[in-house]
């Protein structure tokens, strides 16, 4: 009994909620019957392999898959309080295991649109509480910030996708549209990062609270999606799309925003009327802005956690 109690103590609760986060074990017939009712098998498991070797992927833990989440809101958090407010998060919402990193770049974005300043003050304080709540979560189970590029890291990826030149820079703050073209950037892969993931939960309450903010990270996608539509970016988008679909080869996840004749605000299977998942892998390649699961791109020295 005082086993089974530790383990299941081991993350802390969803404050208000029903659900804990706890580490439970990777088996077990109710995760089994999921894998394979959407199709995934052995595979979701054997997808983690690149980041923790074949030997560990089977016995990742519900605490790495969160950790996983937690890194990758860091990177959200620390975007969006740089454009909002102009400051990133708090010394007491970073500290943990790993090792912890600083954030290059980024500052107050001199919003045109009172609109877009709107929505992007809300995105901010939505990805503060995302960290402030799988911290809690996970309590001493949690990472630390990594290091994060706010900088370079945006030029890179615009080069890639040919938003500027070959030897020009890309200063995601500098405007409305660069920042609404920065955060497409993150808000489809964070919520296909959530998809991705939540097969490889083994505990149906860590897999309730994974859902939730899946949720709201489809709302912010779609209210990106939405803006640069509305204002009629829809070749710039296209150019990430394909950029973030070439880190991934064989795979065309991506989908831009349609064009000025046909809107595409949901990222969609248009036959199941489902949006795509990534396995942590297809994630990685993407923020680390290469196809080889490299440590670079806006995470310089990598993840910190068992899946990086």
């Amino acid at each position: 009994m005082e086993d089974s109690q530790a383990a299941a103590a081991e993350l802390s609760i969803f404050h208000g909620d029903a659900e804990r986060v706890v580490a439970t074990s990777r088996s077990g017939p109710g995760r089994r019957s999921l894998l394979h009712t959407v199709g995934l098998g052995a595979a979701a498991a054997s997808a983690l392999a690149p980041q923790v070797g074949s030997a560990q992927a089977q016995s990742v833990s519900d605490a790495d898959i969160f950790n996983f989440a937690l890194n990758l809101e860091y990177l959200e958090a620390e975007f969006y309080q740089r454009a909002a407010y102009g400051s990133g998060l708090l010394a007491s919402d970073v500290d943990g295991s790993g090792t912890p990193g600083s954030v290059s770049g980024g500052r107050q974005v001199s919003f045109a649109d009172p609109n877009i300043r709107k929505i992007a003050v809300e995105l901010a304080n939505d990805e503060l509480a995302h960290v402030r709540t799988l911290r809690n979560a996970l309590g001493s189970n949690r990472v630390s910030r990594p290091a994060i590029d706010l900088n370079l890291a945006f030029t890179f990826a615009a080069r890639a996708a040919g938003l500027v030149g070959p030897n020009d820079t890309f200063d995601a703050f500098a405007n409305d549209a660069n920042f609404l073209l920065a955060a497409y950037i993150f808000e489809d892969v964070g919520v296909s990062a959530y998809l991705g993931g939540g097969p490889l939960i083994a505990d149906p309450r860590n897999l309730s609270g994974a859902a939730r903010i899946l949720a709201v990270e489809g709302y912010h996608a779609g209210a990106i999606r939405t803006q640069l539509y509305v204002n009629g970016f829809y070749n710039q988008a296209q150019a990430i799309t394909n950029a973030r679909n070439a880190l991934n080869p064989n795979t065309n996840i991506d989908q831009g925003i349609g064009d000025a004749n046909t809107a595409n605000i949901v990222l969609t299977n248009l036959t199941t009327g489902v949006t795509p998942a990534r396995t942590p892998q297809q994630v990685l390649n993407i923020v680390y802005l290469n196809a080889n699961t490299r440590p670079t791109g806006f995470f310089p020295n990598g993840l910190n956690g068992t899946i990086r």
